[in-house]
Formats: C-alpha cells, structure tokens, sequence
C-alpha cells in the first residue's frame, strides 16, 4: 500500500525545537513536490511549507526563519526542522505530497498527521 507516515511530534516548550519527518513508503517510482500543512483546532488547514523534487522551498510567512524544509529523495522522505517554536504553531501537521506509483502516474497523499504543541 502506498502511504505517506509521519512521526516527530509531540510536547515542546515555548523556544524549543522538533524535527518532523515524513516517509513515503510502498511501490514508489518516484516523489515529486512533498511538504507540510497544518490544522489547529477550529482553524481551516494551512500550507507551512513544500519543496520540490529539484530543492526549490517555499515557506508560509508566520514560519520563515524558523522552520526549514529538507528532503531525502533516495528514502523518499520529506523533513520539517522546527526552531523557536511558539504556541501559535500548536496544531496537527499533515505530510502531503505527489507520488508517482509509476512513471508519469502521479496522485496527490496526504499522511495521517502528528500532533505538535507549543506549551510551558
């Protein structure tokens, strides 16, 4: 089965830092454009940053500076180094990203989510 799994969530206080990682796993040929959203509670989901199969980031404004987004194309997996966090950034951070199951077969996957939150 083709599935995106998330891992690297969990409680941090205020300034501190988390590490997200995101693996694409099953048949796989290849994945293209991955990266992170968000979803705080009573809050619509939100883009926090992407990156493209060629390295090209883009970052949501209220986490610039902060976060940063890397890759590892051989493990397939997608990365969200998360510095000086805030209680702001508590929400549940889903992994998405386009998979091809087979070349020039691309589909759009969303993982389950991990819970981050932001507290002393």
């Amino acid at each position: 089965q083709v599935q995106l799994v998330e891992s690297g969530g969990g409680l941090v206080q205020p300034g501190g830092s988390l590490r997200l990682s995101c693996a694409a796993s099953g048949s796989i040929f290849r994945a293209n454009r991955m990266g992170w959203y968000r979803q705080a509670p009573g809050k619509q989901r939100e883009l926090v940053a992407t990156i493209t199969s060629f390295g090209i980031t883009n970052y949501a404004d209220s986490v610039k500076g902060r976060f940063t987004i890397s890759r590892d194309n051989p493990k397939k997996t997608v990365y969200l180094q998360m510095n000086s966090l805030k209680p702001e950034d508590t929400a549940v951070y889903y992994c998405n990203a386009d998979l091809e199951v087979r070349r020039y077969d691309i589909s759009n996957y969303w993982g389950q989510g991990t819970q981050v939150t932001v507290s002393s």
